[in-house]
Formats: C-alpha cells, structure tokens, sequence
C-alpha cells in the first residue's frame, strides 16, 4: 500500500516554508517534512532538483503531485482539504479577492519588506547596510498601512472569514513585527494578526524565532 502521508521539503526558517506548515497544520492533514535549503543543503542534490528544478524551499508531494512555490501549494491544499473550511472560497467573486491578495503579498509586500529582514537577520552586524533598511521600511510601512487600514472594515482580508488570503500575509507580519526596529500603530492589523498568532497551527512556526 502506497504511504498516504504528504511530504514536505524546507526549513522553518523560510517564511515560504512556514506558509505551507501553518495550512498543513491547521488543515490537520498528516505530513512529514525534510529540512533543505540555506545550511541544510538537499536543494542543490540531483534528485531534489529532478522534484523542483528552481533549487528553492518549499516542495510539496502529495501521491503523483509534486508541487513547488509556495502560495500555489497553499491554495492547493486549501481546495484539496480544505474545501469543508471555507478557506479556499467557493464564490468566484472571494476567491478572486483571496487570490489578488495571496498575489500581492509575493509580489508587493515581499519584495519591499525583505531587504530589512536579511539585512537584520541574515547579514552579520559589521556589514550591515543602514541604507538598505531605511529604504525597505520606506517601501514597506505605507504597505502595512493600507493593510490595516483594509482590516478596519472587514474582519479577515477576505471578509467575514478565515481564507487562504490570511495565510501568506500573517507570515509576512511575523516576520516583520519580530524585526529589532520601531514601527507604527498599526491597532488593525495587530488585531487581525494577534487572533491568528493564538490560532493551535501557529505553534512551532510563528512562534519561533526569525532565521
């Protein structure tokens, strides 16, 4: 009998990675996981690259499925486990707002925000550039600024419940509210993010610390 269990590849550390652990987890769909990438390796091996040819963190098998950038897999467990849920909306109108936001994340708010986050966690203190994170916290405090400002009309980024679009954005604001710097008030979207943080699958991914 073929093992039923959906295999995971990817360290903790990756925002990316702890996107798919949180939907796996609170989904509670049965799963093991493979350090790789960064210090871990596995990435660069022949067989980790015949699964995903990009080298990158996460790759997700499910049976013949083998499933690699991270909100893509997201969507795809929501819809496969978690159609019960409403996570992945039914209505074409919300999933299409979810998707729009999923997007944004990755193509916005990511790109803006992780120059600060490498520069304060992954790049030692003698070489840390002050330019480089001045000009990501530029770019990126407007952003969460119009996030909280979309959160004090709705209670979820997609309305009046949990969907995929909370997903990758919690991560984000993990990230970035653990960075040692100030930041705004932001009463919104700490509250949105303060009630997802107390969620059960938030434990072992956004409670650890950044890496």
């Amino acid at each position: 009998m073929t093992d039923p269990t959906l295999h995971l590849w990817g360290r903790l550390s990756s925002i990316n990675v702890r996107k798919v652990v949180w939907t796996l987890q609170h989904l509670a769909v049965p799963f093991v996981r493979t350090d790789a990438g960064m210090a871990f390796g596995v990435v660069n091996t022949p067989a980790y690259q015949a699964l995903n040819p990009n080298a990158l963190v996460p790759t997700l098998q499910d049976g013949d499925l083998v499933l690699w950038e991270s909100n893509a897999i997201v969507r795809y467990l929501c819809a496969r486990y978690g159609a019960h849920t409403g996570l992945y909306p039914a209505d074409p109108t919300q999933r299409a707002d979810a998707d729009r936001w999923m997007d944004w994340q990755q193509t916005t708010l990511n790109r803006a925000s992780g120059p600060a986050f490498v520069q304060w966690v992954r790049t030692p203190e003698a070489q840390r550039q002050p330019a480089v994170i001045a000009k990501s916290v530029a770019d990126t405090e407007p952003l969460f600024t119009l996030l909280d400002a979309h959160l004090a009309q709705r209670p979820f980024m997609a309305g009046d419940a949990l969907t995929m679009a909370d997903i990758p954005l919690m991560c984000e604001v993990h990230r970035w509210v653990n960075l040692p710097q100030p930041r705004p008030d932001w009463p919104n979207l700490m509250r949105w993010y303060t009630g997802l943080l107390a969620l059960p699958a938030s434990r072992g991914v956004l409670d650890l610390p950044l890496a």
